[in-house]
């Protein structure tokens, strides 16, 4: 099996020789390309979690994995939907309590999650021409902190390959970027972070 395999070249070292350092995470800007803030499904495995679990559950699952969504599937494989760390900890579940008389330990993640025909998602070939600044200005449009982004596989079915968080573009621009949907455009969202 190993000889269908044709070893690789070297070289000797000599003089001086420097060691590569990955980029720091500030050299992102609203100008690179998106592809540097998504998280690419297709090389990192999805933080994915069954529908019937408690939300308690979910957000120490969360917590656990330093995420702050997780990709609801069905036994299937297929999505059910997604959950967030926002509809975990904000005010859905205490309504959820009102509304149905159950207690906290008692809610699922299926009770909180955005189910898969209340979410949209960019597709991979918009990504590959869009910058950072499109996908923050899309995020605030939308009012959202999490964009899926579509392919499609060989037979034409669609995968969520991959996922843009409000969070990871903050922590690799190393701003925080204004929620409100005031300044909604590429030029405009750019002049709020040169100002801070």
């Amino acid at each position: 099996m190993m000889n269908e395999f044709k070893s690789l070249s070297v070289q000797y070292l000599t003089g001086t020789v420097q060691i590569s350092k990955p980029a720091s995470p500030n050299s992102v800007t609203l100008d690179s390309p998106a592809s540097e803030v998504m998280t690419d499904l297709r090389k990192l495995h999805a933080a994915v979690i069954a529908p019937n679990i408690t939300m308690e559950v979910a957000n120490n699952y969360m917590m656990h994995r330093g995420v702050r969504s997780l990709l609801v599937m069905n036994s299937d494989d297929s999505l059910a939907g997604i959950i967030t760390a926002g509809d975990i900890l904000g005010e859905k579940p205490m309504r959820f309590i009102q509304e149905r008389g159950v207690k906290h330990s008692e809610i699922l993640v299926r009770d909180m999650m955005t189910s898969l025909e209340n979410l949209e998602a960019i597709p991979l070939e918009e990504v590959a021409h869009a910058r950072v600044g499109n996908i923050a200005a899309s995020l605030r449009e939308a009012d959202r902190l999490h964009q899926l982004v579509i392919d499609y596989d060989a037979s034409g079915l669609p995968k969520i390959c991959g996922i843009f968080s409000w969070t990871q573009i903050e922590k690799q621009l190393g701003t925080i970027i204004p929620r409100n949907n005031v300044a909604k455009s590429f030029a405009e969202i750019e002049s709020t972070l040169i100002a801070s």
